[in-house]
């Protein structure tokens, strides 16, 4: 690793720690602006109660002090503190049994989406104006414009009310395939048609023109040269796409039933569970964040010829 890629690495882990940053202030600061407050909710409290449990928790200190003291259990002991609503429980806790589910539901959804989608993009970008480009347009189109509600209610309609050959809950290892395959298919498409992008792009280029004039073989030139090149944006996308399905899909998880970090999530919103909102959207952007940053090395491993500046 030369000095210049290490600067790079340096600068970029710089940017990720002020994102981090800028993220847990953010959402400090608005949950704390929201109207109401966590235990508004509670049936008959008194104004005592009330401010017993805000003592209780912190709440009753400056914001000030609030956020810093927030700020240093975040930083030096990755704690989000103690549920508001789920009562003897930590945030840290909850969020690592959601994300049990939703990793593992998350990894093998964007796997399969990449090891369909990049053949199939490859298969359209050589066939291109053919049926079989056409078809797999029109069928990635299709997945691309559907919201994963639609989709997911539809593949729940289909396979586990009319068909029953899967189960409609998600907390077994069975009942994952329908969303697994929810979450895959549009992540799939779009890969599929940004390979194809790529791909007829690097098709048209000097060096591959050069290649076989050469008279260099064509599976070599396709998976030598053109494929591995064309993968560049796939690799972009696919570092927060990654990121985004393991934490969960909200919505797809309810549809579902499955037991992951989304559900906590909405939840944790229509309960004000203050902490566990924070410590959710703090899981989520450092794993962005990461991916990106992973994401940016990687197109180095890939294509040597990019400079990292």
């Amino acid at each position: 690793m030369n000095v210049k890629t290490l600067k790079y690495i340096l600068k970029r882990i710089l940017l990720a720690i002020v994102t981090v940053w800028v993220v847990i202030t953010v959402t400090f600061f608005v949950m704390h602006a929201v109207p109401g407050g966590p235990f508004m909710g509670e049936k008959a409290i008194s104004a005592a109660a009330q401010a017993a449990l805000e003592a209780k928790y912190g709440l009753d200190k400056p914001l000030m002090q609030q956020y810093f003291t927030y700020l240093k259990d975040v930083v030096t002991r990755f704690d989000f503190g103690p549920s508001l609503k789920q009562r003897g429980r930590m945030v840290i806790d909850i969020i690592a049994d959601g994300m049990k589910t939703s990793a593992r539901l998350g990894v093998v959804a964007a796997c399969l989406a990449a090891l369909i989608g990049i053949p199939l993009g490859a298969v359209a970008a050589l066939r291109r104006n053919r049926l079989i480009d056409k078809i797999i347009m029109v069928l990635t189109t299709a997945f691309v414009s559907m919201p994963s509600f639609i989709m997911g209610s539809l593949l729940l309609v289909i396979f586990a009310i009319r068909l029953r050959v899967l189960p409609a809950n998600g907390s077994t290892a069975e009942g994952l395939i329908l969303p697994i395959i929810t979450l895959a298919l549009y992540p799939m498409a779009y890969i599929t048609r940004l390979t194809r992008s790529s791909m007829l792009d690097v098709l048209g280029q000097d060096y591959i023109r050069t290649a076989k004039a050469k008279g260099v073989s064509s599976a070599k030139i396709i998976f030598g040269h053109a494929l591995k090149n064309s993968l560049i944006p796939v690799i972009t996308y696919f570092g927060p796409m990654l990121a985004y399905i393991v934490t969960g899909s909200l919505v797809v998880e309810q549809i579902f039933a499955v037991p992951g970090i989304g559900r906590a999530f909405v939840s944790s919103i229509t309960n004000r569970d203050y902490p566990m909102v924070m410590g959710t959207t703090i899981v989520l952007a450092v794993l962005i964040v990461v991916m990106n940053l992973v994401s940016d090395i990687l197109y180095k491993v890939v294509d040597p010829r990019i400079n990292l500046e």
